[in-house]
């Protein structure tokens, strides 16, 4: 999942289509694609945090 998250911060617009419901994650579950979504709500995130 990592990798997955790595790859659509190198390429947002993939992140938009993901939230706009006009693709999908193969392999990755419902709850799955949520939270890596989620993880890209500007509400939620900030550039500030640090994840270890």
């Amino acid at each position: 999942m990592i990798n997955m998250i790595q790859y659509l911060e190198q390429n947002p617009a993939l992140v938009t289509l993901l939230k706009e419901k006009k693709a999908s994650l193969i392999g990755m579950t419902a709850l799955e694609q949520k939270a890596i979504l989620d993880s890209f709500d500007e509400n939620v995130c900030s550039q500030d945090l640090i994840w270890f």
